[in-house]
């Protein structure tokens, strides 16, 4: 079996005296396709900013760990840019792209972080800045053309249709190089036709940059179409894990969140 890639342990957070999490498992493993679902509310979006040290947990671990160091890494306390460093990216409920900046330079400046010019190379823009420069957009380009947006590089973000700006968004977590890749509701405001696409480009990036993804959603068919397993929170607390099927036929879950709805 696969070693771990990520591990929650009792995960809880207390806001004042309300409990928005409360000592949830969760595991995804190297390559998975994971869900986390449930009614609007029940923590998900807390759990995604938990992992990504946006907030801190009162209680309970979170590791990820490093294959090829061979070691296991708390991200209790790490700051955002930190977790990204290690290998995790993130889009969000909604979109939070540079508007005013271009299609290109959005995903450019997600790429920065590779950057390795001097102070003195960048503000004379010599040398090396310029092989820097060239190979930043050309790494840029080639994302962007994964996500079908190449033809595109020069127009403002903000002039983006709807399901363009959440491709977009996640050519830019992308550009981080992750492992994990969260992805926070990505079907939200989507069409039929737009959703469909969307499900392909997640297998394919998948794929393609050997990712491991895990994904929050409330469109049941996209999720039932592409996740192997599924996480169920209601309240702040799992209430569910398993394959689609066994999800979607747990009363428990029919109850708190599907309902009869016989399109599910």
């Amino acid at each position: 079996m696969a070693e771990t890639l990520l591990t929650l342990e009792n995960a809880t957070i207390v806001f004042g005296g309300l409990t928005a999490v409360f000592r949830v498992n969760m595991h995804v493993d190297p390559g998975e396709l994971v869900g986390l679902i449930g009614p609007n509310g029940a923590g998900k979006t807390t759990i995604f900013n938990l992992i990504t040290g946006v907030y801190k947990l009162t209680e309970g671990s979170i590791e990820l760990h490093d294959a090829e160091k061979d070691r296991t890494i708390s991200l209790v306390g790490r700051k955002p840019y930190a977790v990204t460093r290690l290998g995790i990216a993130r889009t969000f409920q909604n979109i939070r792209l540079f508007k005013e900046m271009t299609v290109l330079d959005n995903v450019r400046i997600a790429l920065n972080g590779e950057v390795r010019s001097t102070l003195l190379a960048s503000l004379t823009h010599l040398g090396r800045y310029h092989r820097e420069e060239r190979r930043l957009v050309e790494e840029a380009q080639r994302l962007l053309d994964v996500f079908d947006l190449g033809a595109k590089k020069d127009e403002l973000a903000r002039n983006l249709p709807y399901g363009e700006q959440r491709r977009l968004e996640i050519a830019r977590a992308m550009a981080t190089r992750p492992k994990l890749l969260l992805l926070d509701e990505p079907a939200a405001g989507m069409n039929p036709i737009e959703t469909s696409a969307l499900a392909d480009t997640i297998a394919r990036i998948r794929r393609d940059f050997d990712l491991t993804v895990l994904l929050i959603e409330h469109d049941m068919s996209l999720v039932m179409k592409i996740c192997e397993r599924i996480y169920v929170l209601d309240h702040g607390a799992l209430i569910a894990e398993g394959t689609p099927a066994e999800v979607q036929s747990n009363e428990r879950v029919i109850e708190a969140y599907l309902g009869d709805d016989d399109d599910i």
